[in-house]
């Protein structure tokens, strides 16, 4: 399936996935750069949403630029298999050897506004990311490294502590959802 198809056929669940939905559509029409950082104002990126095989946490990471626990993900970067990126992320962001997807369907899309920052001693200017989500599992027993020149910390937060554990406001909004997802989510 192409990530066009995958963004058509995903059903929202809410007025945000709605409209967020509608506008990567709109993205993916009219830029042919969307899936690579070449396109300064929205590209795709996707995160994992990673449950232990209980359901009742959720592997985060203490990410460098936003001071911030937040869930792994990174940039398509030119791919359009957004799961693999998700997975890839993932390995690469917590040390977590094995991880699976609960469901290749996508399980959650956002559009999500980046701050100006300086990554790698580079300014990177405001821009947007044009999320999907793929609920992931890995065994929480696993053992965890991080990613220093990303984050400084990698754990696993119980289901409810996860989205508090965000300093970012908008962040808990969207760990909420996914958490409230989870609630009715069949494997």
């Amino acid at each position: 399936m192409t990530l066009r198809e995958i963004i058509e056929g995903y059903a929202p669940c809410c007025e945000q996935e709605r409209e967020d939905r509608r506008m990567m559509l709109k993205y993916l029409n009219e830029f042919p750069d969307v899936l690579t950082r070449a396109n300064e104002t929205a590209h795709f990126s996707a995160s994992g949403w990673v449950v232990n095989p209980a359901r009742d946490k959720i592997l985060m990471l203490y990410h460098n630029i936003y001071n911030s626990w937040s869930w792994p993900g990174g940039h398509a970067d030119g791919e359009e298999d957004l799961l693999g990126v998700a997975l890839r992320e993932v390995r690469e962001e917590t040390g977590i050897e094995r991880v699976r997807p609960v469901r290749k369907d996508l399980y959650s899309l956002e559009i999500l506004t980046v701050n100006a920052h300086f990554k790698r001693g580079k300014y990177v200017v405001p821009h947007l990311h044009l999320n999907l989500t793929y609920l992931l599992e890995a065994d929480d027993a696993q053992a965890l490294h991080s990613k220093p020149d990303e984050n400084s910390a990698v754990r696993w937060f119980p289901l409810a502590e996860a989205p508090e554990a965000s300093s970012e406001s908008e962040m808990r909004v969207v760990y909420r959802k996914l958490n409230d997802k989870l609630k009715d989510f069949e494997s």
